[in-house]
């Protein structure tokens, strides 16, 4: 066989960069509401998500224009409370109802994978769980974000208690019982507590805390667009009993000046004591995006070997790494068990290090422990006033 002609001289052989890693902001909310199915609910087909960049898109999916003024209804309503509050949501959807289907309606929600959280537009009603039927009302959303978390693309959703609910010795009691069933063991819910309002609060709490770093405290933060008439707020037993129910009470607070409703509290509605505030399980639900999508690209190309699963922790140090600079969390910490073994000399090796080298790669699976240290804002301030003469 003749030799491989010289000509043309250089040969280039051009590999292109990796792909760009999956990014989702946690700021995205949707907004899932009734409107009327004639020419005043818009031309958004029912079921169907759609992206809501301004106001002009809400009027023309969900509501319509008469005599230049807005025919409103619960959907755009919520929708305009969104765009409300400052900092606004990264992105905002919106769903039609097609009449009280909720769950239909939630279930064409499911592609859009870079939802966080969801809210049903000015909806108090608990309904009932899935049963011979669909969920309805509130527990419908509890269904979806639970389903959806255990699948792996986390949502929080916001509901309300009830604002019509009239002040009475045993409010909290009442409210708290009413709202118990959408109480979430895996720490799925917020439950807003807003008598009086005069808007859908859910919505309202939701995008203003879509507009934090995932990282920030939420309470004492600004809600906008809602109002509450002084004779409706609660009082400071009502706010202690609610909060400590994990309901989380609008209040408009003496020692901040001006008439503004804030967050008094940033508790979910669980029974997951360890899973509690709305920042820890959001910067949680974060981290593990970054990872799943830092990491996607390791799985199939890195070898159980010991530069592999180095390789592996330096992509774990570059994800975890900018967070502990931004002071998103506080430390962090990687072991990679067949690693820490790999490092050691073959013949130095114990049965048991060798039995766990032999099991990795037979079944090729590499087990990885993240510990990270999150610390939180402070939420109450224990202040000792000592008088002297």
């Amino acid at each position: 066989m003749a030799p491989t002609a010289a000509f043309p001289f250089i040969e280039v052989r051009i590999v292109p960069p990796p792909a760009p890693l999956a990014q989702r902001s946690p700021g995205v909310i949707a907004v899932v509401g009734k409107a009327p199915a004639t020419a005043d609910g818009g031309s958004a087909p029912a079921n169907t998500p759609v992206r809501i960049e301004t106001l002009d898109d809400a009027v023309t999916n969900f509501a319509r224009r008469q005599a230049g003024n807005v025919v409103r209804n619960a959907l755009y309503n919520s929708l305009e409370l969104a765009f409300l509050q400052d900092p606004r949501p990264a992105k905002v959807y919106g769903v039609k109802v097609a009449g009280d289907d909720y769950a239909a309606a939630l279930s064409g929600l499911e592609a859009a994978d870079d939802v966080t959280m969801v809210s049903l537009a000015n909806e108090s009603s608990v309904g009932n769980p899935a049963g011979a039927g669909a969920p309805t009302g509130l527990h419908a959303l509890k269904a979806h974000v639970e389903t959806m978390s255990a699948a792996g693309q986390r949502r929080i959703g916001f509901a309300m208690v009830n604002p019509a609910t009239e002040k009475s010795p045993t409010y909290v009691a009442d409210i708290t019982t009413a709202a118990n069933p959408l109480k979430s063991s895996t720490s799925r819910m917020a439950m807003i507590a807003a008598r009086g309002a005069d808007g859908d609060a859910a919505t309202a709490a939701m995008a203003a805390v879509a507009g934090l770093p995932v990282h920030h405290s939420i309470v004492l933060k600004k809600i906008r667009g809602v109002a509450i008439p002084v004779a409706k707020q609660y009082s400071p037993a009502e706010i202690k009993g609610l909060s400590e129910a994990n309901l989380t009470p609008i209040i408009d607070p003496t020692l901040i000046t001006g008439e503004s409703l804030h967050f008094a509290d940033g508790r979910l509605f669980t029974s997951d004591a360890s899973l509690l505030h709305v920042d820890l399980v959001r910067t949680l639900d974060q981290i593990e995006f970054m990872l799943r999508a830092g990491l996607i690209g390791l799985v199939g190309d890195a070898r159980i070997t010991k530069p592999g699963m180095t390789l592996l922790k330096t992509q774990v140090d570059g994800i975890l790494g900018p967070l502990k600079r931004q002071a998103v969390i506080d430390d962090y910490q990687i072991e990679i068990p067949v690693l820490d073994i790999l490092s050691i000399p073959e013949v130095a090796r114990t049965a048991t290090d060798t039995s766990i080298v032999t099991a990795a790669r037979a079944d090729r699976t590499v087990d990885l422990v993240v510990t990270v240290t999150y610390g939180p804002a402070v939420s109450r301030l224990l202040v000792t006033l000592v008088a002297k003469f």
